[in-house]
């Protein structure tokens, strides 16, 4: 019973978090601050009252549009609210599968919050901002190295040599899915002689495998990479591909989400019928 009251909590949780997320969503590629002014509407800039902040439910009840001037209000605020109170609600729920359930289930929703702020700035304006990226890759190998810790300290109350080789492997793993996306990005300019991947995809690779390790970053890249042909194929066959530029970050951390969730069971899954 604890469990599900901690799963409605984390939900309701996410709410709150995913309104502040949209709050930064609308100011940052502005270059505005994310504590000043109150939010207002983007058309009028009317202040908003305090039940016109309600997460999700007042969206419904304005039906989508502001108050005063009836400007259209993005579908994205609803979308971001829901999405992050799903994920955190089912990432608390998955937690008890964990040695340190909470700690897991707070990193996994730090990581979860960082993923659907890049998916949805790369997915409006082809950004992913290093002061997103940086962080987070440092925040993922330091939540990693605590869950390392505490494991171990439980089993040999110490460190061992194999630890530090498994810190070892963790960071080269970081380097490796960084160095995936860079030399995509070469081979690429070799043969067109233009960008086709920017940098901002590879620190993203790096921070999905500070969190998840290496094998969870390729997933996640697997997974980008069939998204992204299911979006560019239809563009292929209209003849709008020369034109049209697709996210390939956006398309990582939906790769991402679903790894950070379910991606020791597909690995798992994936081993057992490749016979390892």
């Amino acid at each position: 019973m604890l469990h599900v009251f901690a799963t409605i909590f984390a939900a309701l949780l996410g709410l709150a978090f995913g309104s502040f997320l949209n709050v930064c969503l609308s100011r940052w590629p502005e270059d505005e601050s994310i504590v000043h002014p109150r939010s207002h509407c983007r058309s009028c800039k009317r202040t908003l009252t305090s039940w016109e902040n309600i997460p999700l439910l007042s969206w419904l009840v304005l039906r989508g549009r502001c108050r005063t001037c009836h400007a259209p209000i993005h579908w994205r605020y609803p979308l971001v609210e829901a999405a992050v109170a799903l994920l955190w609600a089912l990432a608390v729920w998955r937690s008890d599968q964990a040695s340190f359930p909470v700690e897991f289930a707070v990193g996994m929703m730090f990581l979860l919050w960082i993923l659907v702020a890049l998916a949805a700035l790369d997915a409006g304006y082809l950004w992913l901002p290093d002061f997103l990226t940086y962080p987070g890759i440092a925040f993922g190998f330091c939540w990693w190295v605590v869950q390392r810790t505490q494991i171990d300290f439980a089993l040999h109350d110490r460190w061992t040599p194999e630890d530090l080789k498994r810190v070892g492997q963790r960071l080269l793993g970081i380097l490796l899915a960084a160095a995936l996306i860079v030399v995509i990005r070469w081979i690429y300019w070799l043969f067109r002689r233009q960008e086709g991947i920017g940098l901002g995809d590879a620190k993203l690779m790096a921070l999905l495998a500070a969190w998840l390790g290496l094998p969870g970053a390729l997933l996640s890249f697997f997974f980008g990479v069939v998204l992204g042909a299911l979006v560019a194929v239809p563009l292929i066959l209209t003849r709008r591909a020369a034109t049209a530029k697709l996210p390939l970050g956006t398309f990582l951390c939906i790769g991402g989400i679903v790894t950070s969730l379910w991606g020791r069971q597909i690995i798992a899954t994936y081993l057992t019928w490749a016979g390892f």
